[in-house]
């Protein structure tokens, strides 16, 4: 199963993953986004500080990064078609997400891994995709915490997976490394937001909204009534 194939996949899956869309779209805008909000070089601290549309980018192209990783070497450019796609595929989804975690490119100063996780799990997983991104949503739109949607999102992969192989167990040869794999994606999420986890329990987590904004607008016309 380990063999130049799995290396090929994880080599180009890593350096694909590692690709900093967020850092590269932010400095075009003339921003740091290493310097500004949470540091996080993601979708969600690009559109606090940079706007919306380049944060829909930021999503958009680390999303294609992870489908990617798991879907190039479908295409026949190895000699000989791969004996297992689905184990080269798993193995592109963690080198994918580990690239753009600790991208070789950016001094491994990465991001969570979210967006690249869900552009693999289109092939790798679909069924979890389209549960986790239920959860996410649900969470989101309840809590309005992007990083404890994010979490229940990875949480729900291997229970889903798990589910999914339970009742259609002769998809595939080895069911359980599919879990396996699920469940390794799952803590590597809750691993990547260790620090919102903290921040969540002393209740000092930014919700996704307009307080940003409007503490600055706050801080403007305090300004101007103080000037006046």
């Amino acid at each position: 199963m380990f063999n130049l194939d799995v290396i090929a996949v994880s080599l180009v899956g890593y350096l694909v993953g590692s690709i900093p869309f967020a850092v590269i779209l932010a400095k075009r805008r003339g921003v740091d986004v290493y310097e500004v909000g949470s540091g996080n070089p993601g979708a969600t601290n690009v559109t606090r500080h940079v706007g919306k549309g380049f944060g829909l980018l930021v999503f958009f192209l680390d999303f294609l990064k992870g489908l990617f990783a798991t879907w190039w070497f479908r295409f026949e450019f190895f000699v000989i078609p791969p004996e297992d796609p689905i184990f080269l595929a798993m193995c592109g989804m963690v080198a994918s997400v580990l690239g753009h975690s600790f991208p070789v490119y950016s001094r491994f100063r990465g991001g969570k891994g979210v967006a690249t996780t869900m552009g693999a799990l289109l092939v790798v997983f679909p069924e979890a995709l389209a549960v986790g991104l239920l959860v996410w949503l649900v969470l989101f739109l309840w809590l309005r915490y992007v990083s404890l949607a994010s979490i229940g999102f990875g949480a729900s992969l291997p229970i889903t997976v798990l589910f999914c192989e339970w009742f259609v167990f002769e998809a595939y040869e080895h069911p359980y490394l599919k879990v396996g794999f699920a469940a390794a994606i799952g803590v590597w999420i809750l691993i990547r937001h260790h620090e919102n986890v903290a921040r969540l329990l002393t209740g000092e987590e930014n919700k996704f909204s307009g307080e940003k904004k409007k503490k600055k607008k706050k801080e403007s016309s305090t300004l101007n009534q103080s000037n006046e």
